[in-house]
């Protein structure tokens, strides 16, 4: 499809106008694979402006698939890159493989294991944790190799700017197609994550969008949306609506034919802290309706 401009306009707003059934999410995405080019050049920003006489086009695929580029293998575990620049690097997590090491100061973490991988070209690079996974969580991470890319992430996250997605296989049947759940956590001294009130001077707002995608009478397959990103958020919503991830026992799952937790990140957008060009990675979840 091919158009030329005859406003000024920003490209967003042009995609709104032309693509009126299309969410916005779905527009963004466009931009962010690299569907949209113009006058031949492909243009991720959001707010770029419009000329008149440029000429627009929407791809039906981008040119340039991100395709995992290595793997970084050690132990039990091998975390596939997904993407890398001077700025970020874009990770995959297995299951069962802590993010960052704790207060135990564990050595085999996903953290040590992507700054070892960093320093092999050189010695004084250094990779940033920017948000974290459960250790029971697989999917896609995100990590910074300068601190001021850190903390302009860091910052999208606090701003609830990040658009995240994760699939869960749960166990039951759902009986609405979709629902938000709001809950109000808190962390005791011991790590326990708990249900509070809005109140509490320690709760933290929790709130989890969740879409049914399959179903049978014993297991449901979602897709979820957090604003927020609490620790256990996820579990603990599910808990509460009588759903619990299968393989979750501490929050009331009963069965575990996968020896593990069913929760996979399996999207992430943000804008990239050099260009704030949009960018959005997947991760494809490994759950089969049981």
């Amino acid at each position: 499809m091919k158009k030329i401009i005859v406003k000024e306009i920003e490209l967003l707003q042009f995609l709104k106008q032309n693509f009126p059934k299309t969410s916005t999410n779905k527009l963004r995405k466009m931009l962010s694979i690299g569907r949209i080019e113009i006058n031949g050049k492909t243009i991720h920003q959001a707010k770029y402006l419009l000329s008149v006489d440029d000429t627009f086009e929407l791809l039906d695929k981008p040119k340039k698939e991100i395709e995992p580029q290595t793997e970084i293998k050690f132990s039990n575990y091998s975390i596939n890159i997904i993407y890398e620049d001077d700025y970020i690097l874009i990770v995959e997590k297995p299951a069962k493989l802590l993010s960052v090491a704790t207060d135990k100061l564990e050595i085999k973490t996903l953290h040590s294991k992507c700054v070892d991988y960093v320093k092999q070209n050189n010695a004084k690079a250094w990779a940033y944790i920017v948000h974290r996974l459960d250790k029971e969580t697989s999917g896609i991470m995100l990590l910074a190799k300068d601190k001021k890319s850190k903390e302009y992430l860091q910052e999208q996250f606090a701003q609830r700017s990040v658009y995240r997605t994760y699939h869960a296989m749960v166990e039951g049947e759902l009986t609405d197609d979709k629902g938000t759940i709001e809950q109000f956590l808190v962390e005791d001294k011991q790590l326990n994550i708990k249900f509070t009130t809005k109140s509490n001077k320690y709760a933290k707002q929790a709130i989890t969008h969740w879409e049914l995608l399959q179903s049978t009478d014993k297991t449901s397959l979602l897709r979820l949306m957090i604003e927020t990103g609490r620790r256990h958020q996820i579990r603990m919503a599910l808990k509460s609506i009588g759903h619990p991830i299968i393989g979750d026992s501490l929050h009331g799952a009963q069965t575990n034919p996968l020896s593990r937790i069913c929760l996979h990140a399996t999207s992430l957008e943000f804008l990239h802290p050099h260009s704030d060009e949009p960018m959005r990675f997947e991760s494809p979840h490994p759950f089969n309706i049981l």
